[in-house]
């Protein structure tokens, strides 16, 4: 069987380089790259790509032994029936690993054409780490390889204020635009760069701070790529999968909007003067709901998403929770969130994605401070009285951490008799397995700063909703307290 480009002929040759890319991985791939090309297919003329390895080890050869060509294929759940897109790439140009071949990196730094870099480098990449300036080899840092990038541009062009680049970085940090920018101009003082090189930084490139999503499950199972391989009648090694749904939001001066001008309906580009609230009605909704959800759903026996989606007592819970507790406390149309909000049960109801709920349990306790609480105390503070199901999430979530210590992991058992690992910081699951030799046990939890990171008697009688709560769980049931509560 013959390559992906051995049979299918590249397109967009004749489009300049204009974006260069740091990763290469699959988000991107299945992100960027796809909107790329989806707007190079609408005769837009956004250009090429130019993927550039962040690190020693990467895709580089695989990429370019490919011509570039790869297969994106999209399954999801749209409108709730079962849909798979496939759609070949042709976005990339080239790869280029800037620890073999610096000097072709640096060439296309210089190039006339590139407006736009495009960044995943994990949460970890936007750092800052000390090191000195390297004239003729790769710096170690996203941030310090940007800052190089940046100087040979501006010499290159003799500071010319056209010659500036959009920074769209995806990595999930807060801010992750303006943190860039501020380790880049860190470099740059510590390097004593001229000063009117860090005003052109300053004055003529754009650092975005951004908020992406989309789950892209990666390359496919081995049976699944060789069944792949046979209805399409070609070999990619760089198939990648993702669901349907996809959002990006840019924050940035609208002026730059020209050089990333997305003309697709199915990208989902939103550019804004503040991506917070967006970002709320994502970590409220999205990652909330799972929090909020998944606990309980998985204490009462169930093992992936979609299955606890179709016990109408959890759905009902679950959107009940949304359209009344937490959609409430977010600053954006409320018909727009409703619109989210209805993505969100498609998506948690993906046929294609087998999300395990034990998986998501991971680090509960940090999530649930993080989406889960702002959310309630927002809730109080306007309503003056307790919002009872996420109320009910605290009490199901202290009921999944009833917790023993067991050959140095630590363990619980669910409704049904069943044994089950639970996943955090060893601080916090020694704090459970130690409170819960106290005769004041829920009191203690409750109380812990360690664990919470908000004084609960600031509102009202929760503590005692909580414990009203969870003895109700030890006493009828997950799924008998959930009905009580409608």
């Amino acid at each position: 069987m013959k390559k992906i480009n051995e049979i299918i002929k590249k397109k967009y040759d004749d489009l300049d380089e204009r974006i260069l890319q740091f990763g290469e991985g699959n988000f991107l791939r299945a992100f960027a790259d796809w909107m790329i090309d989806l707007t190079n297919e609408n005769n837009n003329s956004m250009g090429r790509v130019v993927i550039v390895q962040p690190i020693e080890n990467g895709l580089v050869d695989l990429i370019n032994s490919q011509n570039g060509l790869y297969t994106l294929s999209i399954k999801g759940n749209d409108k709730g029936k079962a849909k798979i897109k496939n759609r070949i790439i042709h976005s990339v140009s080239r790869a280029i690993n800037p620890y073999e071949n610096f000097e072709e990196y640096i060439k296309f730094a210089e190039s006339e054409k590139l407006e736009i870099v495009i960044s995943n480098t994990t949460e970890a990449g936007i750092s800052y780490k000390k090191e000195e300036y390297k004239e003729n080899e790769i710096q170690n840092t996203f941030p310090a390889k940007v800052t190089q990038l940046l100087y040979k541009r501006y010499l290159k062009f003799d500071g010319d204020k056209n010659k500036g680049l959009l920074f769209l970085p995806v990595e999930l940090i807060d801010n992750n635009g303006y943190m860039l920018k501020k380790y880049v101009l860190q470099y740059s003082k510590e390097w004593e760069l001229p000063e009117e090189f860090i005003k052109w930084v300053n004055e003529c490139n754009e650092f975005a701070s951004t908020l992406v999503d989309r789950i892209v499950t990666g390359r496919p199972k081995p049976e699944e790529r060789e069944e792949f391989y046979k209805e399409n009648n070609y070999i990619d090694e760089l198939l990648v999968t993702s669901e349907l749904f996809n959002l990006w939001v840019i924050e940035a001066d609208e002026s730059w909007k020209e050089k990333f001008n997305v003309l697709s309906d199915e990208a989902n580009v939103i550019w804004t003067n503040d991506v917070s609230p967006y970002k709320k009605r994502k970590v409220r909704i999205l990652n909330g709901g799972h929090t909020s959800t998944v606990p309980a759903a998985f204490y009462h026996g169930y093992n992936i998403v979609r299955d606890f989606m179709k016990d109408d007592i959890f759905y009902k819970y679950l959107n009940k929770m949304f359209e009344e507790e937490i959609i409430p406390t977010i600053d954006l149309d409320r018909n727009e969130l409703i619109n989210f909000k209805n993505e969100v049960n498609f998506r948690f109801e993906n046929p294609y994605v087998d999300h395990k709920l034990l998986d998501i349990t991971l680090n509960s306790i940090s999530k649930w401070n993080a989406r889960v609480l702002p959310s309630l105390v927002d809730y109080y503070n306007e309503n003056n009285k307790i919002p009872k199901l996420l109320t009910f999430s605290l009490a199901a979530l202290i009921k999944f951490y009833d917790i023993e210590k067991e050959n140095g992991s630590y363990y619980g058992i669910n409704e049904n008799d069943k044994k089950y690992e639970v996943k955090d910081d060893k601080d916090n699951l020694e704090l459970f397995v130690k409170l819960k030799e106290s005769n004041n046990y829920l009191d203690e939890v409750l109380a812990n700063k360690t664990l919470w990171k908000y004084d609960f008697d600031k509102l009202g009688n929760f503590k005692e909703q909580v414990k009203s709560f969870y003895e109700q769980i030890e006493n009828k049931g997950i799924r008998t307290v959930i009905e009580g509560l409608f």
